[in-house]
């Protein structure tokens, strides 16, 4: 179908402030014994995890107004927030106060807001694809989405799949793009599994191959077109196994942050954009594919880089919404 083209600009993040060697994890040997791990750091990519003292809130706020000074724009032209978080705390009672605390620092006085959390480590793609939408059929124009967790008890830093940090990531999504770094959202599907959803189960490579197919296939592009996956940073056996037997190559892949911090809830597409981008190996003109995996559900949403200092043509283009 044929609509406005929807950007991605500004894209952040914040890391705890506190690093800490995973030998600091509470219980790490025990735990590794218990899930059938040998302790081979290397093996699994244990690194480093970022720790904070600060809120929920705070990271949102440090992320965002990093996103909307980066992309030149005034708060009070954003007129929409999607806010994710795996776990908001309390009841409606303390999320309105968290919504005012965030929407007040970041200077949003008339911004509508939604929260996204019941997706879990997708949250973050999924707040993406929402504001997509809402700024494709004309109800937005500017969109600020913040992802924001943090390990509350420390016995929770280390699970089976993935070494936990605490952060935030955010962007702009926009009618135009905004700033110096910018994206256009060329397409973006989801597929899932309802009866697969519960934790226990195991990642599926048969999502994730449904969900490049119906991206790639939307615009005339194959797998090999995309210039790289920007995936979770779970254990590097767990990523490398899923995404390739998704059909990935090994050259596609963005390893590195796995030992630096390890796994940031939703955030990781967002942090390893970045992180990617200024290690030089984002090109213009070059295609990315942001993509999330939990048990019985997988993401996707594919960028195009924008070249730097161009500003994107205003006629309209092919931007496709699936489910």
């Amino acid at each position: 179908m044929n609509a406005p083209p929807v950007h991605l600009s500004a894209p952040r993040y914040v890391l705890g402030e506190s690093e800490a060697d995973h030998t600091s994890i509470e219980d790490l040997p025990r735990k590794a014994r218990a899930f059938g791990m040998p302790p081979e750091a290397s093996l699994w990519g244990w690194g480093s995890v970022r720790r904070t003292a600060e809120s929920l809130e705070t990271l949102a706020v440090r992320s965002g107004r990093a996103t909307l000074d980066a992309a030149g724009v005034a708060p009070s032209s954003v007129d929409c927030l999607v806010l994710c978080s795996t776990r908001f705390p309390g009841g409606p009672r303390t999320h309105a106060r968290l919504v005012q605390d965030v929407m007040s620092r970041l200077d949003l006085d008339d911004a509508a807001f939604t929260g996204v959390t019941l997706n879990r480590c997708t949250n973050l793609l999924t707040g993406l694809r929402t504001a997509q939408a809402l700024v494709a059929a004309g109800q937005h124009r500017r969109v600020l989405v913040v992802t924001t967790d943090r390990i509350t008890d420390e016995s929770e830093r280390m699970e089976n799949f993935a070494l936990f940090s605490d952060g935030a990531a955010s962007a702009l999504v926009s009618a135009e793009a905004e700033g110096a770094d910018g994206y256009e959202i060329v397409a973006g599907a989801s597929a899932q599994r309802p009866r697969a959803l519960e934790w226990t189960n195991e990642i599926s490579p048969d999502l994730a191959r449904d969900v490049s197919e119906r991206v790639l296939h939307a615009v005339g592009m194959k797998l090999g077109d995309v210039d790289g996956l920007l995936h979770l940073n779970l254990y590097k056996p767990v990523v490398v196994l899923k995404e390739r037997q998704a059909g990935f190559t090994a050259e596609q892949l963005y390893l590195d942050n796995i030992p630096r911090f390890g796994h940031c809830f939703a955030a990781d597409p967002l942090i390893n954009l970045v992180d990617r981008a200024a290690a030089g190996d984002v090109r213009d003109d070059g295609h990315y594919l942001l993509a999330a995996s939990v048990p019985g559900v997988r993401v996707g949403v594919l960028l195009r880089k924008l070249p730097s200092g161009v500003a994107p043509a205003p006629a309209a283009t092919d931007t496709w919404e699936l489910r």
